[in-house]
């Protein structure tokens, strides 16, 4: 009987492991990349926490008295992290709401107690936006406040013994406050956040397009190491975004094929195919041409895969190949390097291509079976970038002749160049819808980069310009860099893009 009642505790035991581990994976997927959530400090109405694994997005909803003072009460949905990190949201107050004080946004915490140490950034329902601290367990709160109301985009950085606060109307640069001398510990709570303010009432918040992002090390060695990726889909329109593969390899300028099926990018020097009905990776075959970087484009009908690799003689670095969208082995097309493409012409005949020579960086044309190339510009500085527009009637590319990188244009025997963009940021490789109408490119802060540099592992933003002119909207905040969509990236029907965002996956930065 001894044993028959071990045995019976034991399978009862193992029933009920049984019972909980499920329990947590899917408590684990509703709150998508959090841990867990719960109130913070004695509120008369429990919150919640909700995540919408479809549509990406979480709701919150929450009481309590203030964030405020020398403690807090309000919902927190967290995860325990180390280290430096980028936490990154969209959001919303629901309604009109009762106290023009409710609050949501980014919190990092010493501890779950009401009266610890963190950094918050605070969005309260009238508008007013704040940088808010608390030095030390039951401190007095503080604040920095913003310039900005009613931000709808905001995040929220530590680096080192630095916190800083992003935030924006969404289309809008971010606008940046900071503080240096709060010490929270290495090991923290970051979450998202909401406060009704008024310990009666409950309040609801929608969040969207949320990343927890670990940056690179600050002594990583550029083009030499790399972190891990993200492909990320975004809807032009909405900007909303979708994770859509992640990999601890470095995945650069995914590209996106003219039937819509899938998407080709770099990878460790290989080529990839993804199928995007099946969510997966195939290597693609590109023979002896091991070497590719992220200069690759693809023909206008899909047919063909140009290709950037410094697989042949070494003196010469990167060549141009072309191969099969399917596979096989490719023609060398340019006779000396360095050459990066970076552009098909619509009718199929030529290819363009930054090439160095004599030291200087300029854009190229090459028949794309080989032939004499005919140097486009002629300019003092770098140019790059270069891509046809549908119609052939024009190149648009990246130059910095002016001193900052700014988008240009030309005609295709390279006449008439004219700039596009006004300088205000450091502006690369300008991409042309299928349909001609709009324009995406990547935009580096020029306080951060160099007009010559373009980086992998920085604070970028993806800018979306009408090709008719006019001021170009932010259409994606992001950590990531040259590798993001520094190839044609549009879908077919001119709705989506295709880009990198980055995130460091060697590092253990959560705690488990």
């Amino acid at each position: 009987m001894k044993n028959n009642a071990y045995t019976f505790t034991l399978l009862v035991a193992f029933c009920a492991g049984l019972l909980l581990f499920p329990a947590f994976a899917v408590q684990a997927q509703q709150l998508g990349v959090f841990e867990k959530n719960n109130d913070v400090g004695t509120v008369k109405k429990a919150g919640s926490a909700t995540f919408n694994a479809s549509t990406g997005q979480y709701q919150l909803s929450g009481s309590g008295t203030n964030i405020w003072g020398d403690h807090d009460e309000f919902q927190f949905m967290w995860k325990q992290l180390k280290g430096d990190f980028i936490l990154y949201s969209r959001g919303n107050l629901v309604g009109k709401g009762v106290d023009p004080h409710r609050k949501i946004g980014w919190m990092v915490r010493t501890s779950l107690d009401s009266k610890s140490a963190n950094v918050n950034t605070s969005i309260h329902g009238d508008g007013l936006t704040a940088l808010q601290f608390r030095r030390s367990t039951g401190a007095a709160t503080e604040e920095v406040r913003s310039t900005v109301t009613a931000p709808d985009v905001f995040q929220l950085e530590r680096r080192g013994g630095k916190y800083i606060m992003k935030v924006a109307r969404f289309g809008e640069p971010f606008v940046i406050s900071e503080i240096t001398d709060v010490n929270l510990g290495d090991e923290v709570y970051v979450g998202l956040f909401i406060c009704a303010h008024n310990p009666d009432v409950t309040e609801k918040a929608t969040f969207r397009d949320v990343r927890i992002s670990i940056p690179a090390r600050e002594n990583f060695v550029p083009y030499k190491e790399y972190i891990g990726s993200q492909i990320e889909l975004m809807d032009v329109t909405t900007g909303n975004r979708q994770i859509i593969y992640t990999s601890p390899k470095s995945l650069q300028a995914p590209n996106w094929t003219p039937d819509g099926k899938d998407l080709i990018y770099n990878a460790e020097g290989l080529m990839y195919t993804f199928n995007l009905a099946k969510k997966t990776p195939q290597v693609l075959n590109t023979d002896f041409v091991k070497k590719n970087n992220n200069d690759h484009v693809l023909s206008f009908d899909g047919k063909m895969l140009g290709l950037s690799s410094s697989s042949g003689d070494p003196k010469y670095g990167s060549m141009v190949y072309t191969v099969p969208v399917t596979g096989g082995k490719p023609k060398q097309i340019t006779p000396t390097g360095p050459s990066y493409l970076h552009g098909w012409s619509p009718d199929g005949k030529s290819l363009l291509f930054t090439g160095e020579r004599n030291k200087e960086f300029d854009i190229y044309k090459v028949p794309v079976g080989g032939g004499p190339e005919v140097r486009l510009t002629t300019a003092q500085g770098l140019d790059d970038g270069s891509e046809y527009t549908p119609d052939g009637k024009y190149i648009y590319f990246n130059s910095n002749r002016t001193g900052t990188m700014q988008i240009w244009r030309m005609r295709p025997d390279g006449s008439q160049q004219e700039t596009v963009t006004t300088g205000e940021y450091n502006d690369w490789f300008p991409h042309v819808s299928p349909d001609g109408k709009w324009m995406v490119m990547l935009s580096f802060d020029k306080k951060e980069v160099k007009s010559d540099d373009h980086p992998f592992y920085k604070h970028v933003y993806l800018r979306l310009m009408p090709i008719a002119g006019g001021q170009p909207k932010i259409i994606a905040y992001l950590y990531g860099g040259q590798g993001s969509i520094n190839t044609p990236s549009w879908s077919p029907d001119s709705k989506r893009i295709a880009f990198i965002s980055n995130t460091d996956m060697s590092t253990p930065a959560a705690v488990k």
